[in-house]
């Protein structure tokens, strides 16, 4: 039992110390590595392993098995009694090392003269407090009184005995030009790393050492980076592999990130840097890492001419790069501690001659006290023989797709590629409604009134010859539906199929000319001077289609688009059918791709067999699908269909099954169940829906409906309830709603509310609440600032 209790306290001590609540007003001290439940990541796994203590030993596995001979009960016992012993002797040296370890915090906090009220300090002896009540247990819980330690330091600090063992080790990483060798001069109060103004100054990794209040510091200048471009990717990725190999001799403590803070805006372009850095570095680097903004007292004027908040600045600027930096490792729970610096000799200093930023706060001891909280928690961490230090690989690895995901995707319904083949209900409700009387031929003639006509009628009068317009125009759409079905149910019992627009045309006769489509809607800013052979797409008689994707802020602005969509419906044989459609972008660093494909054979017995493949890109890897689906009709009013499907995407492969029915309750209801399963190695996540629609009396001619959905999700051992409702109707003539809500077991959901209209322009009002509520939150941000800048 002690060996489970000690592994269930590392567990909440792992999280604890790996917690993301901020230590400061910035940001979390150690963010913690985000879980993915699909991930069977071995370096995961390790670590668990790593956070478990050796558990006790069975007196069976201590038996004699050499001799065989039984052992006396005085042997067994101290065999068992000595796994015990030791883990007894291993836990109070663990206490003894982080009794020590809050000593030597409580003399460098004497050192450097900060307080223990400050909120980063108490977080830091909270959670060693933390680590000494867990490794302690129920017997020793005494010894954990942070009194004493804190008298212990107090009167080792007075006499100089015994010496401080405690040194920073730290990395230094940036851009070229931010200011990394200045900031090291800084701290140490000299000129201990070359500076230039004009050029790199720092050509090669060097350790500077040096000492400040009798604590060793060492940091590791690097070479700065280059800006993002293709052609500097080669030298940055040469930098990134020298450090990562001269680390691995002598790993950091920390990790400090250099960024200008006056050079951050909306335009941030080093993005690509930032990835790189991932994929050199691991994503663990960024665990450990300290944004250091250089230039930290500068404050731009706002759109008005004032200075802006320098408060919101900041947060402005260091929230676009944690967002850059989240994206870089996909995880957008990842917080990182920020650091001003301000190395400019004219900075405004205090009584102490302490640089002081424009927020009052003196950045250098402020700086110094984030980097012994961050090696104190790490000493922690390996005390407690959990993973907390540097870690330099593996390289990042690509998200893996969720099962309940992927089930959901697997759930939705397919529709084959043959035009011929509509829904089956749609041919029995045109079928049904043959002999009725409301035939369009039938109808008197009508005389179309214009504009001026109409607005003499009375509102009465409007409203008949309006209503009288749309139920002609239903008969008329609905004839025409007719037509449609009638024709394909000739050509099936006939037998033949026409391959092409018109069955008796002469195969010699020529193609029709191509027709040129409308030109794209391309932003003025991004025409050449010559826009006659740009922006052009072609319809001609093959069936293919090939259009370009508009990207107006893509990085190609002389073509003005990165893309291309290409789409096509054949016919390869009798019953059989293909579709292809697919959609290839490209920019400077990424090559993206998203593709489906699938045949059909459409059986004169009413089934439907149907094969496809989805190609898409994730990150630098690509997930391929291979999907097959049977469609039978057993009833006239029931329709059944099964698939399969296979996933794979890297090593992981992922094979669903599905089994969906359909079934038409008169002519307006309709009910769809659904039930399969994902699977992927030991893992399987189960789902099923059930879906009521009910259709307007005009269907298929108007798309009126509403729908109630029930779904249901189990993955380990966890169920997901949900509910959906969907609509879509004519509140009034010339304009079309759609509601969609939906809301799980877990509280979360969304409303979505859709109108369109082309003659009811006063929903267009709509939008000037959100005007008015933007402008009066820049009214009142602009009005602070104005007040913060008299204050100040």
């Amino acid at each position: 039992m002690k060996g489970i209790r000690d592994w269930v306290f590392g567990q909440l001590l792992s999280k604890s110390l790996a917690s993301t609540g901020p230590l400061s007003g910035s940001g979390s001290f150690f963010s913690e590595e985000p879980v993915n439940e699909e991930s069977d990541d071995p370096a995961h796994m390790a670590q668990l392993e790593s956070s478990s203590p050796t558990s006790d030993t069975s007196c069976s596995s201590n038996c004699n098995q050499e001799t065989g001979s039984p052992q006396s009960l005085e042997q067994v016992a101290a065999d068992s009694y000595q796994p015990n012993h030791e883990v007894e002797v291993k836990k109070a040296d663990s206490l003894t090392k982080i009794e020590d370890l809050r000593i030597n915090f409580f003399r460098l906090l004497l050192r450097f003269g900060r307080s223990h009220d400050n909120l980063l300090v108490a977080k830091v002896l909270h959670r060693l407090h933390l680590a000494a009540a867990i490794r302690a247990g129920e017997s020793n819980l005494k010894r954990v009184k942070a009194d004493g330690a804190r008298t212990v330091a107090a009167e080792q600090e007075a006499s100089g005995t015994p010496e401080l063992n405690f040194s920073l080790r730290i990395l230094v990483l940036g851009k070229t030009g931010v200011g990394k060798s200045a900031t090291i001069n800084s701290v140490f109060d000299q000129p201990k790393a070359p500076t230039d103004a004009f050029r790199p100054a720092t050509e090669h990794i060097k350790e500077v050492v040096g000492s400040i209040n009798g604590v060793k510091v060492t940091f590791i200048d690097t070479p700065g980076f280059l800006p993002s471009s293709t052609s500097n990717l080669r030298r940055n990725r040469k930098i990134m592999l020298s450090v990562r190999r001269f680390i691995r001799k002598s790993p950091p403590d920390i990790v400090l990130f250099f960024e200008r803070l006056d050079l951050i805006n909306m335009g941030y372009c080093d993005f690509p840097l930032l990835k790189l850095m991932t994929e050199v570095f691991g994503n663990a680097v960024w665990f450990n890492t300290i944004l250091v903004m250089t230039h930290g007292s500068s404050t731009p004027e706002g759109p008005t001419g004032y200075p802006i908040s320098y408060e919101s600045y900041v947060t402005q600027c260091t929230g676009l790069m944690q967002h850059y930096i989240n994206q870089a490792v996909s995880d957008s729970k990842l917080e990182n501690p920020v650091v001003l610096v301000e190395n400019n000799p004219h900075c405004k200093k205090n009584l102490m001659g302490e640089s002081v930023l424009p927020n009052g706060q003196v950045w250098k001891s402020h700086f110094l006290l984030f980097c012994i909280c961050t090696k104190v928690l790490g000493d922690a961490n390996t005390l407690l023989e959990f993973e907390g230090g540097i870690e330099l690989g593996p390289l990042i690895t690509p998200r893996v797709p969720s099962l309940p995901h992927l089930l959901s995707s697997f759930l939705k319904h397919r529709s084959t590629p043959c035009p011929s083949e509509s829904e089956p209900e749609v041919d029995e409700i045109l079928l049904s409604d043959a002999d009725e009387e409301d035939d369009y031929d039938q109808l008197p003639p009508i005389r179309i009134m214009t504009k001026s006509q109409f607005e003499k009628l009375t509102k009465s009068l409007k409203k008949d010859y309006l209503d009288e317009l749309d139920y002609r125009e239903t008969l008329y759409l609905k004839k025409q539906l007719k037509d449609e079905s009638r024709r394909r149910r000739e050509r099936k019992l006939s037998g033949e199929e026409n391959f092409g627009e018109d069955s008796n045309s002469d195969p010699q006769q020529a193609s029709p000319e191509a027709v040129l489509l409308p030109d794209m809607a391309v932003p003025p800013s991004f025409d050449s001077d010559c826009t006659i052979h740009r922006y052009r797409c072609l319809v001609t008689s093959d069936q293919w289609l090939v259009r370009p994707v508009l990207d107006p802020q893509g990085w190609d602005h002389d073509v003005g688009f990165d893309g291309v969509n290409m789409e096509t419906a054949i016919e390869i044989r009798k019953n059989v059918h293909a579709s292809i459609t697919g959609q290839m972008s490209k920019d400077k660093q990424d090559f993206s791709i998203q593709s489906e494909c699938a045949a059909a054979y459409a059986d004169p017995r009413g089934r439907t067999y149907s094969v496809g493949l989805d190609v898409q890109s994730s990150g630098k890897g690509t997930i391929y699908t291979v999907h097959s689906n049977t469609k039978l009709k057993n009833l006239k009013q029931n329709v059944t269909e099964c698939g399969v499907s296979l996933t794979s995407f890297g090593n992981k492969y992922y094979v669903g099954t599905k089994l969906e029915d359909t079934m038409l309750v008169g002519k307006q209801l309709k009910f769809v169940v659904n039930a399969g399963q994902m699977r992927c190695s030991e893992q399987v996540a189960y789902g099923g829906s059930l879906e009521a629609t009910l259709r307007g009396g005009d269907y298929p001619v108007r798309d009126d409906r509403i729908s109630l959905s029930m779904s249901a999700l189990s993955f380990k051992k966890e169920m997901v309830l949900g509910g959906g409702f969907q609509s879509e109707f004519r509140p009034v003539r010339g304009m079309r709603m759609a509601v969609n809500a939906n809301l799980n077991s877990q509280n979360m959901g969304q409303v979505n509310i859709k109108i369109s209209s082309s003659e009811h322009i006063e929903i267009a009002l709509v939008s000037v609440f959100s005007i008015f509520k933007a402008i009066l939150h820049k009214k009142m941000t602009e009005n602070k600032s104005r007040e913060v800048l008299e204050m100040g």
